[in-house]
């Protein structure tokens, strides 16, 4: 079972020992021989039913709920073009909840973008193992999610209009035999400090107790001081501690996988580079965001960045509790100093259930981004 479960190159040939899934807009209870029966102007099962349409403000669709025991392989969404304009922000307006077995409170809790990486209401283009973002606003993930008893994903439509097509699907596999006793429950977290406080490090995430391991942080940065931004080092207090952590980086770009201010020099000027690997990336900086600049005439904007880190070769195991942090620090003509910025996050990880009750989701205003 142990080789059987997941999906990777190494375990490819071994034979299968359950049964393949998925739900949409066609088949929205995944059934056996249900799928795309809706008729359409072409006749009957020709895309009768595609996505969900005219999803109202206020409105919480459930996408799929799923009786197992089972494991998400693989979601898929993609959201109307229409609702994505600059002044919209649509992906932080649109909540994605995840429950497993029978849970009330969820176990992930984001805005939509974020989760896939796309902070800021903007989308990008992220090129990654269990996240990739592809033109022009394929979102997908594949995160290995197993539950026991029951799998429930919910979007609730904060945005002002209503959303009037969302397209997805969500892949996944039916156990007979049941899943591995010690299974792990996945996990994601959205938080953000509008301002950041002095000498007072950004929780990234906090009252997790139990056993588990942490997978992967994202990062939505908007800087608003001068200088440079990245000396803050990322902390993991794992299993009682307290003052100090036990694992603790040497700065922000040496954490997402750079160095020396992920900078080349061009034309005289130091232009920071962007990139996306299997593990990290730096996918998104607004200063080179065209629509962005239009939209807010060149330059009026603060520069807004965001990075992704995957441990997945690398996960920080705790067997009681965890908290994770980074610092808000920079460097200037006069040396390190503490700063205060706009920062916001998802954090990954696996855990056994119960887990603690998340902090309350900020409303939309206050998740919009400057």
């Amino acid at each position: 079972m142990y080789n059987e479960f997941g999906g990777t190159l190494s375990n490819l040939a071994l034979a299968k020992h359950r049964k393949s899934r998925a739900i949409n807009a066609e088949n929205p209870r995944g059934e056996k021989g249900k799928g795309g029966m809706a008729a359409s102007d072409l006749g009957p099962s020709r895309k009768g039913s595609p996505c969900l349409n005219d999803i109202a403000s206020g409105q919480t669709v459930t996408l799929a709920e799923i009786e197992g025991p089972g494991a998400i392989n693989h979601i898929w969404i993609t959201v109307d073009a229409k609702t994505t304009d600059a002044d919209c922000f649509v992906l932080r307006d649109l909540v994605l909840r995840m429950y497993w077995d029978d849970e009330d409170e969820p176990s992930v809790e984001s805005p939509l973008g974020d989760f896939f990486c796309c902070g800021f209401g903007r989308e990008c283009n992220i090129n990654s193992m269990p996240i990739a973002v592809v033109p022009s606003r394929g979102l997908n993930c594949y995160f290995q999610m197993p539950f026991r008893k029951k799998a429930r994903i919910t979007l609730e439509n904060q945005h002002v209009n209503s959303i009037p097509a969302f397209f997805y699907q969500v892949d996944y596999c039916l156990y007979d035999e049941g899943l591995p006793e010690d299974i792990a429950y996945f996990h994601a977290q959205w938080r953000r400090e509008k301002i950041t406080q002095l000498q007072k490090d950004y929780v990234i995430l906090d009252n997790v107790k139990g056993k588990g391991h942490y997978v992967g942080t994202y990062m939505a940065l908007t800087t608003l001081e001068r200088y440079w931004w990245g000396e803050g080092e990322v902390k993991f207090y794992i299993d009682g501690d307290e003052e100090y952590p036990t694992i603790c980086g040497t700065g922000t770009e040496d954490y997402f996988g750079g160095s020396w201010s992920f900078a080349k020099q061009v034309d005289g000027k130091t232009v920071e580079q962007n990139y996306c690997t299997p593990y990290l990336g730096y996918p998104y900086y607004s200063s080179h965001d065209e629509l962005i600049h239009n939209f807010y005439h060149n330059d009026d904007v603060m520069p807004m960045r965001g990075f992704y880190r995957w441990h997945i070769q690398d996960p920080i195991c705790f067997d009681e509790d965890l908290k994770v942090t980074i610092q808000q620090i920079g460097v200037g003509y006069r040396g390190l100093f503490e700063r205060q910025d706009d920062v916001a996050s998802v954090a990954y990880w696996y855990q056994a259930e119960p887990h603690n009750s998340f902090p309350e989701l900020p409303g939309k205003e206050e998740r919009w981004p400057r």
